[in-house]
């Protein structure tokens, strides 16, 4: 005598909607790249507060210049902002478009 036995049902995964064929979807919008923008602006600033405090005479030791302010903690502060905002403007959910109830 054959049994029959019923196969489990596994749940659906559930699917992406498709980007329509004129458009690709992106991973990030627009404010993310700006965020970005923004933030490598900042490391960039920091880098450039850094740079400088070389001596005229090579046989001279400017101390104040090198361990300056600026040099030792205005520029690296400026710097992890900038890595802050690049971590930001990375998770960022980007904002969802309804494509449906816009115009085209």
């Amino acid at each position: 005598m054959a049994t029959s036995q019923a196969k489990p049902q596994t749940a659906a995964k559930p699917t992406k909607p498709a980007a329509p064929k004129n458009q690709q979807a992106f991973l990030f919008d627009g404010t993310n790249y700006k965020w970005m923008i923004g933030g490598l602006a900042l490391i960039l600033i920091g880098f450039a507060l850094m740079a400088g405090g070389k001596s005229p005479d090579p046989h001279k030791f400017l101390y104040d210049e090198i361990y300056s302010f600026r040099r030792i903690t205005l520029a690296p502060i400026v710097m992890l902002i900038g890595f802050g905002i690049e971590v930001y403007a990375i998770m960022k959910k980007p904002a969802e478009q309804n494509l449906s109830s816009k115009n085209i």
